[in-house]
């Protein structure tokens, strides 16, 4: 395999061929699945199950409704446009020589334009949902990111940045492990929706979990100023983290494909 057909896709299989505009469609319909499910999920779900003793499950199903929307769009949309659906897994491919730097401008606007239309389309729900059932969402954030009064227990602003920075990196490296050229499997899929399922059991509590710019965009707009206020962590900090774990895989572990060539 060619070096130019490793920076041209982040699955094995070969390099992505389909034209930039037929890719960036299946990234806008990748992302309005992952919001629409999991924003979906966690608006609809948090808001009807209200009983004691019912937070818990309500937990683990906005967790699974992530995992299993990743997991579908990347089977649906990975072959098209490599099944990215988040602009940090985009730098961070970029950044690992799987994806070139030309394409991550266009793909991040694909991805954030899915996300909106996605959580414009449940706000259009709730307009029909019982009375009052919309405000009370947005009143409670509407699913989104935050900290302090709008963490779901109260952790502060060093504690999103901190495990955002650690649970994006290492979803990157899963999914460029799992999807490696040479290395990777057929059940990149399965290994990319339980790493999401994972990265929300753990922060849920801390932050609602971005690891995603373009949720977390998706989820603001309709969540009320304080979310707007607070957005930027949940851009940056995913964005960093999925950097570094790029460069870093690159040196580390895509080196070593190198040194056995020579």
């Amino acid at each position: 395999m060619t070096d130019s057909s490793i920076e041209a896709t982040p699955e094995p299989g070969g390099p992505l061929t389909a034209p930039l505009g037929t890719r960036l469609a299946a990234e806008g319909f990748g992302t309005f699945l992952l919001v629409f499910g999991g924003v979906g999920t966690a608006v609809f779900a948090s808001n009807h199950f209200t009983e004691p003793g019912t937070e818990s499950a309500v937990y683990v199903a906005i967790a699974l409704a992530f995992g299993l929307t990743v997991l579908v769009g990347v089977y649906a949309f990975g072959p098209i446009s490599g099944g990215h659906f988040n602009p940090a897994v985009t730098l961070g491919a970029a950044a690992a020589g799987r994806t070139p730097w030309r394409d991550v401008g266009p793909y991040i606007v694909a991805q954030v334009v899915g996300g909106v239309i996605a959580s414009t389309a449940l706000t259009l729900i709730g307009l029909f949902g019982p009375q009052g059932w919309l405000p009370a969402a947005q009143d409670a954030g509407f699913a989104s990111n935050g900290w302090d009064a709008l963490s779901p227990s109260g952790f502060g602003m060093p504690a999103a940045m901190i495990i955002e920075v650690i649970l994006t990196g290492f979803f990157l490296l899963v999914i460029l492990g799992a999807t490696h050229p040479k290395r990777g499997t057929a059940f990149a899929g399965v290994a990319i929706g339980l790493a999401l399922t994972l990265i929300h059991l753990i922060s849920i509590p801390v932050d609602n979990t971005s690891v995603n710019p373009a949720r977390s965009i998706a989820a603001a707009i309709y969540g009320g100023p304080e979310a707007l206020v607070q957005l930027w962590v949940f851009l940056v900090f995913p964005v960093i983290g999925a950097l570094l774990a790029g460069f870093a895989y690159r040196a580390l572990f895509d080196g070593t494909d190198a040194a056995a060539r020579r």
